[in-house]
């Protein structure tokens, strides 16, 4: 029965008419007499045959005609290259094979999968029998239609490897007939069946499976491109990927390519990046890439790693340096560091590849292989074709990572803003231009006029009175461990000075319980270290029962021991992460923010975080500033200030202390002018008018309702502090939208703010958050509802 029925177009009949056409054709035109009697010699030996030419509809069993077939086709699988050439003869589109070079029956027979497939790369029925249509379009029809597009066979070679053959497919040989089955094709079908080209449905109405005939058949022939695939694909990687990003895919990719490339299955690589000033080494980011050279000596130095001549041929003259024997390498330098950790590992030969751009060293591409002569300097010659692009994934991975350097020393310690920076270049190459050697230029101030401020803060709740709290827990836990020493002491040895102590201590813990004041760790510290301190001395020397105690507390107490902080300890900790996360989180934020309008934009860490921007004409020089801006941006910053209080309590979650915040922004409605201070290196607002605006922010977080003991800011609820009706009016519209967006609910209260020293006729907005678990706010829980559940 017919496997691949209602699967093609075809009916497939084996036959070798063509060759015998082409056999009676060179009979005609030939004059040697030793090739006439050949081909006279084939033709008369098929005339016993008459049905493989005719055709053979059942052409599974070929056997009883093995003989004849290989008579047939010797022109064409000539003994000679039967152990070079990769070929085969095939029925078409049925994968049955009949007459194969010994070669490929050697790929074939290395497969460790016995059920292994010999199918095209990306296989798909559907486009193979869209393609059997074309076929049959350009054959009989004799349209034009480009469908070429490259085939690959990918076959698993002995050891495993991949190795990768492209296919040259030899079609002289194929006949195409019609069946009365077969629908004419006009001009207005082709037109449909080129724009419904992956209808399959469409294509087997016009082509029904089984309405042709296709007697003939063909010849593959496969290269081994497996080196040129390598290459194609260690450069598509480079290209779009940092290989030395932390990923372990894109490392084990770089392994297999390279292992490809080499036909070495246990090859492995490495990478060392060189710094021309200092000629040492430095690793890559990355923890899945790692460097023989490196793991191998001391102070990264170039000269510690290498002998003379491996410096010379790597650093000097940028030429690939080989160790085909790692053992007669080691025994010849004895002292050289690397080698003595290449032969350790067990590794026999190596390959150090310098990587160099405009002449320059950038790294070192380490290979190892643990066979001696895997690798040596003519297989070296491989990588001709790649380190020009790993070079340029190097040069691109140092330039960002100088980026990344200078963001940090700019985050961390300057105040020179990118959206601002244009402005110090404007002026410092002014100075330059400016400057001859009999005068003395100085850089200008640098202001921006007519800015709008935005201030906002996040604040942790009562931070001092918890921070209090966590050190009153400390003294008290020291104070008992103390007592406690002294009370057993008393016990065996009734002296006074050991009462007099007792006592002290316990009025000390009963002040304690009560509270804690300014003076109160200073005064416990003093009556630890100078009173307690030489008592329990004594005790150690002279009562042996009370040796193990006091000798504990003693280790406790030393210098850099943190069991008496513990307390504290887990407070700051929780108070740094959380001022880390929550300045990442807004750092992270400013992305957004900075694509809505260029502006200058600075945070610091108290007990929070807090944040100020200033957006306007004069920091934008080439945009164009209007109202709609500001208005984005202070909605954007309700929004931000909204999740990151859902990230404070994010946070709290995996926290042994419990917190809260107090969350304000200050909504000032007249613009400023701002300097950058040169002694301060920072921003700052200019002018006794301006003063006004930095006086609100320092004060106003402390500020009352007026009339009334309660803070104007407040657990669970945003702050908006304002001074004029029209800002009021602005920030009740964005409230609406933010409380449809399930970002606050609808709790909302205004109230006035006490009078400020210089400062009075403040008003506020009171608003309550929601809070969520996942990413979307959908729906929202009140402040009570979250705390219930992080105490639960």
């Amino acid at each position: 029965m017919e496997p691949y029925k209602d699967i093609y177009p075809f009916q497939i009949k084996l036959s070798f008419q063509k060759i015998r056409d082409n056999f009676q054709k060179r009979l005609s035109t030939e004059s040697n007499p030793i090739s006439r009697n050949y081909i006279q010699g084939i033709l008369d030996y098929s005339e016993s045959y008459p049905e493989l030419f005719n055709g053979i509809a059942n052409y599974e069993n070929l056997e009883p005609y093995e003989e004849q077939i290989k008579i047939l086709l010797d022109d064409l699988f000539p003994d000679i290259l039967t152990y070079n050439e990769i070929k085969v003869a095939t029925v078409p589109f049925r994968n049955k094979m009949f007459r194969k070079t010994k070669r490929f029956e050697s790929i074939l027979n290395s497969v460790p999968d016995k059920d292994f497939e010999f199918l095209p790369r990306n296989f798909n029925i559907e486009k193979d029998y869209i393609l059997a249509c074309i076929i049959i379009l350009n054959t009989y029809y004799k349209y034009n239609i480009d469908f070429f597009r490259p085939e690959y066979y990918d076959i698993p070679d002995a050891d495993g490897n991949l190795r990768n053959y492209r296919l040259f497919v030899n079609a002289d040989f194929v006949e195409l007939f019609p069946t009365e089955h077969a629908p004419e094709i006009t001009d207005a079908d082709v037109d449909q069946l080129l724009n419904r080209q992956n209808d399959i449905d469409f294509w087997k109405e016009k082509f029904p499976p089984d309405s042709w005939i296709f007697k003939g058949f063909t010849i593959l022939n496969l290269t081994d491109v497996t080196i040129d695939n390598s290459i194609s694909e260690l450069k598509t990687l480079l290209l779009n990927s940092n290989i030395f990003s932390d990923s372990r895919a894109i490392a084990l990719k770089m392994m297999t390519i390279l292992k490809s490339i080499f036909s070495l299955p246990k090859l492995e690589f490495g990478f060392a990046l060189f710094n021309e000033e200092t000629e040492k080494f430095q690793p890559s980011h990355s923890n899945y890439i790692d460097s023989f050279i490196l793991n191998s000596i001391s102070d990264n130095g170039c000269k510690e790693a290498f002998c003379h001549g491996a410096y010379t041929a790597i650093v000097n003259q940028h030429t690939y340096f080989s160790i085909t024997d790692v053992d007669a390498y080691a025994q010849k330098n004895k002292s050289n560091k690397f080698a003595n950790y290449l032969q350790a590992k067990g590794i026999k030969s190596a390959i150090l590849a310098p990587v160099t751009k405009n002449d320059k060293l950038l790294a070192i591409l380490e290979l190892v292989s643990y066979s001696k002569n895997d690798l040596n300097n003519i297989n070296a010659t491989k990588l001709d074709d790649i380190v020009p692009y790993i070079a340029e994934t190097v040069q691109s991975y140092k330039q960002e990572r100088q980026n990344r350097i200078k963001a940090i020393i700019q985050n961390e310690y300057t105040s020179i803003h990118p959206s601002v920076e244009w402005k110090f270049e404007e002026e410092a190459v002014k100075l330059f231009a400016e400057s001859a050697p009999d005068k003395n230029n100085e850089l200008k101030e640098i202001r921006f006029h007519e800015v709008h401020p935005l201030f906002g803060q996040i604040d942790i709740a009562d931070s001092s009175t918890e921070r209090n709290s966590a050190i009153q827990n400390d003294l008290i836990y020291q104070l008992n461990q103390v007592l406690n020493i002294v009370n057993s002491a008393l016990e065996i040895q009734a002296l006074p000075v050991f009462e007099q102590l007792s006592y002290r201590l316990t009025d000390a813990l009963s002040r304690l319980t009560e509270g804690i004041t300014a003076s109160t760790e200073e005064k416990t510290d003093k009556l630890l270290k100078q009173d307690a301190q030489p008592v329990l001395e004594y005790i150690l020397k002279t009562i042996p029962s009370c040796h193990a105690m006091v000798e504990q507390y003693m280790e406790k107490s030393s210098t850099g021991a943190k069991a008496f902080h513990q307390n504290r300890d887990v407070f700051d900790e929780t108070v740094s992460s959380i001022n880390s996360s929550l300045a990442s989180f807004i750092d992270l934020k400013q992305v957004e923010a900075q694509k809505l309008f260029p502006h200058y934009f600075d945070r610091y860490k108290t007990d929070g975080v807090e944040h100020n921007m200033y957006i306007g004409q004069s920091i934008a020089k080439d945009l164009t500033f209007s109202k709609v801006v500001l208005e984005n941006l202070r909605l954007w910053q309700l929004s931000v200030m909204c999740e990151m209080e859902n990230e404070f309590y994010k946070i709290q979650e995996a926290k042994h202390i419990k917190l809260s915040s107090r969350s304000l922004i200050l909504a000032f409605n007249n613009t400023l002018t701002i300097h950058y201070r040169m002694d301060e290196k920072h921003f700052d607002v200019d002018g006794s008018y301006n003063a006004r605006y930095e006086i609100i922010k320092k004060r106003i977080d402390k500020a009352f309702i007026k009339n009334s003991e309660e803070r104007i800011t407040s657990r669970g609820k945003l702050t908006i502090v304002y001074s004029q009706l029209e800002t009021q009016e602005e920030y009740l519209k964005y409230i609406t939208y933010l409380q449809r967006k399930k970002y606050l609910n609808e709790e909302v209260e205004l109230v006035d703010v006490e009078d400020l020293q210089g400062v009075s006729g403040l008003k506020a907005i009171r608003v309550g958050i929601l809070y969520h678990n996942g990413n979307t706010p959908d729906t929202g829980i009140t402040y009570e509802n979250l705390i219930e559940s992080l105490e639960g």
